[in-house]
Formats: structure tokens, C-alpha cells, sequence
């Protein structure tokens, strides 16, 4: 008899919050949140705040200025090179316990424990190591989900976080177990299934994920799609999602940012953007990866009523697919060229790669590839050197505008220290 699979799903706790916490552990039970680019939004919150049901996620800070201070809400600017070293620990050690591991965003990851905790333990035993493990080594405390299939183990991982009798652990493999959490669980909570499918689900009757479970999987298929007929399966225990050991290349790479001031001169725009193309580039390189279409945008802040309002976006395909960072820019040039405006003041833009393909992939030639276009000719040996640079020295860019003046860049006034990635900000202990 074939063993039943068991697959975890392994979430952290207000991942950004918690690695606020683990050098600062005088933050521990106060409430704190932590702001988007430009210290413009909520992007994460501690249970403290969440607690409150006054800050909501995405919310504007000058709208809940007020409660900040009312609550004594301490804040931070997002630090991403940290919270990026911090994910790559938890992952590692997530490895140790798994032959078989997908990472599915920076703060959770799907294993496949089929069968490795037999030997040892039981599966919440094991469930329990993987979690002490994790806050002994990286100080993230995290839940654990587990279940038959991968939407089962994201259930599992809702319920673990939201009823503390669970201890942050739940399987949800017996179906009698699995019956009367799903009898409890509204039908939105389930992995996949946004707003407007449940709204429709809600309209049909359907509001728990019992009723959702029980449902014919053809039925919902003709009237819904194949994605939600497979998560009705997945429901009942049948498996139609794989673990994706290997991420797959992403078919779109934008890359854009607010200011922290308007920009009102064409040459502050296109620094912006060559920038945002350096970074854009640099991940399709790292995808190993081509691209095929630019498309940018420039826009003014739509909120600010009372300033002039205008916002273009271009896009053109490459002749051929290139990942020169050389050639890219001087077609984001002459896109910017053509819709850029005077008399505004710009709040945002960005860059988007799209037309992705392998780099290895063979490429159309052209009947007139005699035809000079005036882009750079396409050098990898040239850009594998310019990664190596900005590899080494993450301060600078390689291809860049540093004479420029860059006061545009998104403001982080709030910004703890990058304690595991910068010789110059590791935390100092002194004895006296």
C-alpha cells in the first residue's frame, strides 16, 4: 500500500516584522509596522497592530498618522538586502529536513515530507522540530501547515496561525479532521480563490470550504475554470499541483519606484530609468534569460488633485532578443523621448521586460540584419563582467549615471540596520 503523501507548507510570522524583532528583541509584544518604498504604505504589521483593526494592509501612513502616534506604533522603512539574507537563512535551514523543497516567495516554502519523518517521529513531532529549528538558528518564528496536497497544507497553515490551541502546527491529513475545519473556514481563505471568484462561489451558495469541497469538479469547471475544478480536487486530497523544485523564469520583469520629490527635468527621468533598466536587466541575466519587448512609463501622482496630471507609457519590440543592458537603455531613451512632457511633475516610472524567452533559445534572423539600427551590439561577456562589479561592490552600479543628481530616490528615513550584510552595521557587543 502506497503511503499517503504529506506535504508542509512552512509560513513566517509577519515576516518583515519578525526580522525587525530578532536584533531588536526590545520590540518584542510592542506594536510595529513596517512602510513601503518612500515610507508610503503599510506593508506589514506585528499581531499587535493587527490586533488594533484600525491599520489596515496597503493603507497610506498620513491617513493613520494619528493612530501611529495615538498607539505608539514604532515604525521602519522596508530593508529588502536584509529581509532577502534573513529568507535565504530560513530556507537553508528548511532544507535540512526535506529531500524535496519548493520556495514559493520570500517567506514560505512548500516541503514534501512523504514518508522522512517515518524513521524518526511522528508528523507533528517533526512539524515541531522543523519550527524549533528555525527560530534557533535564524530567530523567524513560523507555522507549520501540512495535508495531503499543496492547497491543503496552505489551509493548514491558515488555521495554525489563526487558533493558537494548534501551537503554530496542524495536519490536516485525517479527512474527519479536515471535515470540521473546513465546515468553519470561509470559502475566500482558500489558496487561489480571490475576491471575484467568491464572490460568484457566495452568489451560488457556496460560503464555506466544506460546501466548496463537495462540489462536482466538472460542474465547477464549466462554471468556473480548470484552475478551480483542481483546487476541488486538491481539496479532497487528489494532487494536481507539483512542487516546483526549480522556480520557473519569470515572464515579466518590472522594474519601477516612486520619488521622493517630483521630477520635473527630462535628465532626472532618464537617470531614473537607466537605473531601473540596470536592475531590470540584471535579473534577466540572472534567469539567464532575453527579452523581447521595453515598455516604460512615466506618470504624476494621481492623488495630488490640484498639480497637473499626465501619464504615457511606449513600448517596442527588439529586432532581436538581446539581455545587453547597453542595448535596452537606448531603446528606453528614445521611448522616453517620444512621450516625456514638460510642465509636470513626475511621481513615478518604470521599466518592463516582457517577450521573455531562454537564452539558449534559437533566435529569428532577420532578412535585413545587414540594416544598421543604432543599438550597441550585443555583448554577454561584457555584462557578465558588469554583474561580477555590481556583485562586488552593491553600492555602485557599473552602468549608471553617478554624476547625477539622484535626491529623486525613494526616501527611507526609517531604516534599521542591514545587521547580516554590510562589515559596517553588525551588531557590536561590549562587556563592562
Amino acid at each position: 500500500m502506497q503511503e499517503q503523501a504529506r506535504i508542509a507548507l512552512v509560513d513566517a510570522n509577519n515576516f518583515y516584522v519578525s526580522c525587525e524583532r530578532v536584533f531588536r528583541p526590545d520590540l518584542n509584544g510592542k506594536p510595529v509596522v513596517v512602510l513601503s518604498n518612500n515610507d508610503g504604505c503599510v506593508v506589514a504589521r506585528s499581531a499587535e497592530v493587527k490586533a488594533l483593526r484600525t491599520i489596515k494592509m496597503g493603507v497610506p501612513l498620513f491617513q493613520v498618522r494619528h493612530l501611529v502616534e495615538q498607539h505608539n506604533i514604532q515604525l521602519f522603512s522596508s530593508n529588502y538586502s536584509y529581509y532577502a539574507d534573513m529568507s535565504a537563512r530560513v530556507m537553508a535551514t528548511l532544507e535540512s529536513f526535506t529531500p524535496s523543497m519548493e520556495v514559493y516567495s520570500i517567506d514560505e516554502a512548500f516541503l514534501d515530507l512523504t514518508g522522512v519523518y517515518r524513521c524518526q517521529t511522528d508528523p507533528i513531532a517533526y512539524a515541531k522540530r522543523i519550527k524549533q529549528a528555525v527560530f534557533r538558528t535564524t530567530g523567524i518564528p513560523v507555522c507549520v501547515g501540512m495535508g495531503p496536497t499543496k492547497t491543503l497544507a496552505k489551509l493548514a497553515n491558515f488555521a495554525a496561525k489563526k487558533w493558537k490551541q494548534t501551537n503554530g502546527v496542524l495536519d490536516l491529513s485525517d479527512p474527519l479532521r479536515r471535515e470540521k475545519l473546513m465546515r468553519l473556514v470561509p470559502v475566500n481563505e482558500v489558496w487561489g480563490i480571490g475576491p471575484q471568484i467568491s464572490r460568484k462561489l457566495d452568489q451560488l451558495g457556496i460560503k464555506t470550504v466544506w460546501e466548496l469541497a463537495c462540489q462536482p469538479p466538472e460542474k465547477i469547471q464549466q462554471q468556473f475554470s480548470i484552475v478551480v475544478a483542481r483546487t476541488v480536487m486538491e481539496l479532497n486530497g487528489i494532487a494536481c499541483l507539483d512542487l516546483e523544485e526549480i522556480a520557473p523564469n519569470k515572464q515579466q520583469i518590472v522594474c519601477s519606484r516612486s520619488f521622493s520629490r517630483r521630477l520635473t527635468h527630462y535628465h532626472e527621468l532618464s537617470a531614473a530609468l537607466a537605473e531601473f533598466t540596470s536592475r531590470a536587466t540584471e535579473k534577466l541575466r540572472q534567469q539567464q534569460s532575453v527579452a523581447g519587448s521595453v515598455t516604460i512609463f512615466i506618470r504624476t501622482n494621481g492623488f495630488a488633485e490640484r498639480e497637473p496630471q499626465y501619464q504615457r507609457s511606449a513600448s517596442a519590440r527588439l529586432d532581436q532578443h538581446s539581455q545587453d543592458t547597453r542595448v535596452i537603455l537606448a531603446v528606453v531613451d528614445r521611448l522616453l523621448r517620444a512621450i516625456y512632457q514638460t510642465g509636470y511633475g513626475y511621481y513615478k516610472c518604470g521599466v518592463q521586460l516582457s517577450h521573455i524567452q531562454s537564452e539558449t533559445a534559437p533566435g529569428q534572423t532577420e532578412l535585413f540584419d545587414f540594416t544598421n539600427s543604432g543599438l550597441p551590439a550585443e555583448n554577454r561577456a561584457l555584462m557578465k563582467t558588469v554583474d561580477h562589479i555590481n556583485q562586488r561592490f552593491p553600492k555602485g552600479i557599473a552602468i549608471a549615471t553617478a554624476r547625477i543628481d539622484q535626491t529623486w530616490k525613494p526616501k527611507a528615513e526609517k531604516m534599521s540596520q542591514r545587521y547580516t550584510t554590510d562589515w559596517r552595521e553588525l551588531v557590536c557587543v561590549s562587556c563592562k
